[in-house]
């Protein structure tokens, strides 16, 4: 007997699903995102009021605008997964556009031009189903390469910085190095996970992902002169007219055909950690099925494609800021799925769990002065955290997929080239080394299971 898939209103290859109508409301779900979304969701402010001269007004509006676009993943497309950033891609991409423009207005198009180009090439994969075979002939070294190319772009914007970014670790140094500390410690411990099975409370800090981090620096900041907090009360209107016109094409003008092109490797290499993204989370589902069989979950990787390329075409009109629209957020899709596995009574339907922690798509955050000034003096920590987890993950798949130890060492040649040279040269330098250092090493099915 088949089983029934959640209901919603079928458009193309796309199920909208009303909230609230089509799915139930959990509060645990909303509860743990409304906070690990302020957490997370803010740490592009920084970013934006630093090298693009956004106001801290103008920059929530743009977090808003992303929030709402991430939310329409599963609400308008349908997709089964937690949606969320292409995080390894972010410190390539600010190492590409920091670096190779000068001015707030050129960043924009540079980013425009990034989102476009990454929409473009999905929907053509999508479209003809050449996304599978393109990963599969990409060679592993390569691919390992990539991945730890973000794990060195991430410290290296964390710790180092440049000229025109400087390091943010200098911001605030002691509250920086302790919240990174704490979430290191808490994610990813060997000694700790043993404890983790022991104590009730360890595990459930553990499973606050980055919040542990984020409440030691706001405890330990304000003592160490680092952070002072400035509340206030009322009710904030995001002034999303004003950061259209700092940030759209319509407004400032589009991208040259030659940003077009300096962006064509980075979007390229963007799709190979989208790809491992799509696989994980389809992986994570099909675990969860073994337990719940009373509800049919549709895995379609042409959706998905679609789904994100549709994305990221509005994000590079509107308000461009490559790479927040990705497939999968895997810490969510994980806490999520497990608790779906525990059967109906827990969660009627995986949709309704993942729309209730995107708090059924209604943007509360972004309104609330209070909170929003409360963490504004966090969001470097929040940075920091996000880029630190990105690399230590990056970095431990990345030394997982070489088999010898020729194949090691150009991983690292690699990863230097993709996080310290532009996206042409690095990516033609890491196809030299494969070629020449290791040969064209593809395996035949690295994707299990795959639909």
């Amino acid at each position: 007997m088949a089983h029934p898939e959640q209901p919603g209103w079928r458009w193309g290859p796309f199920t909208f699903r009303l909230p609230f109508y089509h799915t139930r409301f959990h509060w645990q779900e909303a509860l743990q995102g409304f906070f690990v979304a302020a957490a997370t969701g803010l740490a592009l402010v920084p970013i934006m009021t630093g090298a693009f001269g956004l106001s801290f007004e103008e920059a929530i509006a743009v977090s808003m605008i992303h929030s709402i676009l991430i939310g329409s993943a599963l609400i308008f497309f349908g997709e089964p997964y937690a949606p969320g950033w292409i995080t390894p891609a972010l410190p390539l991409v600010l190492t590409f556009v920091l670096t190779g423009y000068e001015d707030p207005v050129s960043r924009f198009q540079a980013m425009t031009a990034l989102s476009l180009n990454f929409a473009v090439l999905l929907i053509l994969l999508g479209i003809t189903g050449l996304g599978k075979k393109f990963v599969i002939w990409l060679p592993d070294t390569l691919k390992a390469g990539i991945i730890l190319g973000a794990a060195i772009a991430a410290v290296y914007r964390v710790f180092v910085g440049d000229e025109s970014s400087p390091s943010i670790l200098s911001h605030q140094p002691i509250s920086i190095i302790l919240a990174c500390g704490v979430c290191l410690i808490f994610s990813f411990s060997l000694p700790l996970q043993k404890l983790r099975e022991k104590s009730r409370a360890i595990a459930l800090i553990a499973a606050l992902g980055l919040l542990p981090g984020f409440f030691v620096a706001a405890l330990v900041g304000p003592m160490v002169g680092e952070i002072d907090y400035n509340l206030q009360w009322g009710i904030l209107f995001p002034p999303v007219a004003d950061a259209f016109a700092k940030m759209s094409p319509f407004a400032i003008g589009w991208p040259s055909i030659e940003m077009f092109v300096q962006a064509i490797p980075l979007a390229v290499i963007t799709y190979v950690i989208l790809f491992g993204d799509i696989v994980t989370g389809n992986e994570v589902i099909r675990d969860g099925m073994t337990k719940r069989n009373d509800e049919h979950i549709d895995i379609n990787p042409t959706r998905t494609h679609l789904s994100v390329g549709i994305r990221n075409g509005l994000l590079g009109l509107f308000a461009p800021f490559f790479p927040t629209q990705g497939a999968m957020w895997t810490g969510v899709q994980v806490i999520i799925v497990q608790r779906w596995a525990q059967g109906k009574a827990s969660m009627d339907s995986l949709h309704s769990g993942l729309i209730s922690y995107y708090m059924m798509g209604i943007p509360v955050l972004f309104f609330l002065k209070p909170l929003l000034t409360g963490l504004q003096p966090l969001l470097y920590v929040a940075l920091a955290l996000t880029l630190m987890l990105t690399a230590f993950a990056c970095a431990y798949v990345a030394m997982s997929i070489p088999r010898n130890n020729t194949s090691r060492g150009t991983v690292l040649l690699i990863g230097a080239g993709l996080a310290f040279f532009d996206p042409w040269t690095g990516l033609a330098l890491g196809v030299l080394a494969t070629v020449l250092m290791v040969g064209w090493d593809r395996s035949s099915d690295p994707i299990p299971h795959e639909d």
